[in-house]
């Protein structure tokens, strides 16, 4: 089951997905249909359908409760050549490593990923495996944890380095600027995914392939990224885990290969789709607030 969210004029609305990409609104958002909705959807037949063309695609979780929690050097080729290019060896931790980014990051599919060359021109891609929380839990053990686990979507990491650099290596700043985290385009359920261990991930900027993994070689899997990061601290439905990304990234390549106005971004995971988003040159453009 693909569940969305969608744009049909000025209104978002959730929905299931077919086969044929026809839309059949549920009546209710991602986040209540998440929280427990699903069972009370009934049979797709009875919904009301919108033709596939007749929609736009938003985020699924277009205003998540909570910042996205996401992880750190989670691919060793990933943690070998960041090491490399930053001239250090940290090698892998033992626990995981944790950020976040806040809600304000989330873009659509198909949507504009701001650029703001008076904050950062070293702009870079991360494809990554999002896993969708959907059972409350605290303290989760390893081997229930993916009882809580309600589906997965594709997460663009996009990563400002010149100002993770600036603070002192800090990810949160670098990695939470507006815009900096497209999403999509549907959440896929966890039972069409019968093992997320086994995925391949590519990302591609103008149509050459820049990243090619498989979530296989995940340093720290599901269950564990899980039970670490409930520990003492409670998870909700709707909840999003960004679970790192492989090798191949813009600032580590030789000379490094950043994102500029104009370049299109797309991101694929097996089994979910592809996410595709194209980068626009902000200026100085401000937030207007009456």
């Amino acid at each position: 089951m693909r569940l969305a969210t969608l744009r049909i004029g000025p209104k978002t609305e959730g929905a299931l997905i077919d086969a044929d990409g026809n839309a059949h609104l549920i009546g209710m958002s991602v986040i209540e249909a998440i929280a427990g909705g699903l069972e009370r959807i009934g049979d797709i037949a009875t919904l009301r359908m919108v033709p596939e063309g007749s929609y736009g695609l938003e985020a699924p979780i277009p205003a998540p409760p909570k910042n996205i929690f996401c992880v750190g050097r989670n691919y060793m080729e990933h943690i070998a050549e960041g090491d490399r290019a930053q001239k250090r060896d940290v090698g892998v931790t033992e626990v995981p490593v944790f950020f976040t980014k806040p809600p304000t990051a989330i873009t659509a599919p198909d949507g504009a990923i701001p650029i703001f060359p008076h904050v950062s021109t070293n702009i870079d891609y991360e494809v990554e495996l999002a896993v969708i929380i959907g059972k409350t839990g605290r303290d989760i053990p390893a081997e229930r944890a993916m009882e809580h686990v309600f589906g997965y979507t594709i997460l663009n990491d996009i990563s400002a380095r010149d100002v993770q650099r600036k603070h002192g290596g800090q990810y949160f700043k670098g990695k939470g600027l507006d815009g900096s985290a497209p999403m999509g385009p549907w959440i896929v359920t966890a039972d069409q995914i019968p093992d997320p261990h086994a995925l391949r991930v590519r990302c591609l900027v103008n149509g050459e392939v820049r990243q090619d993994g498989n979530t296989r070689d995940m340093v720290f899997d599901i269950p564990t990224l899980i039970a670490s990061l409930s520990a003492g601290m409670t998870l909700e439905p709707g909840d999003i885990i960004a679970t790192g990304t492989p090798s191949g990234v813009g600032y580590a390549m030789e000379p490094p290969q950043y994102l500029r106005d104009g370049d299109s971004v797309t991101c694929e995971i097996e089994g979910i789709g592809r996410l595709d988003n194209t980068m626009r040159d902000e200026g100085r453009a401000r937030l207007n607030v009456a």
